[in-house]
Parts: C-alpha cells; structure tokens; sequence
C-alpha cells in the first residue's frame, strides 16, 4: 500500500475549539502519523503520514473539524513520508 504526507493548513474558527486534540485523537484512530499545532495567525496546522486512504480520511475530516469549530478553508500539499511515527500536539 503506498504511503503519502499532506501539510494542511486550516483556517476559521479552530483554535480554542479542542481542534487539535480532537485531531489527534482522529488520526490515531486511523493508523495516521503526524502532528498539529496552532499558528500564531489562528490557523492550525497539520501533518499527516501514512496510508494514502488513511492520509485522505483525515484531509476530509479537517474540513469538519471538532464539534466546536468552524472550519472556512484547508490548504493542502503533498509530498514524500518522512517517517513520522505517532501523532503529537506540538507547542
């Protein structure tokens, strides 16, 4: 099975909505490698590893999002794994 990694950037109403451990909790449930983190100018943004099925689940899921949030747009670029493993909240 082919492996992929997306860099998602995703803006609106997703900090301080549990975005990112809802996040978390989402990838792990799907076998996906990575980390998020909130960006200074309120968006958070996303690394996603694994199988390409699993990698696109969670693409779909950022447009989603935690129950609180209120997602206006998701930027994504993909590349080559870098063998992540785990998925992490980082500072």
């Amino acid at each position: 099975m082919a492996h992929t990694r997306a860099h998602v950037f995703v803006s609106g109403t997703v900090q301080g909505v549990y975005y990112r451990a809802t996040t978390r909790d989402t990838a792990r449930d799907h076998g996906v490698s990575g980390w998020v983190r909130n960006l200074d100018d309120g968006r958070v943004e996303v690394v996603f590893e694994g199988p390409e099925e699993d990698v696109e689940a969670m693409v779909g899921w950022c447009h989603e999002g935690s129950a609180a949030a209120q997602v206006e747009d998701v930027e994504v670029e993909y590349g080559n794994p870098e063998g992540i493993e785990g998925f992490e909240i980082r500072r």
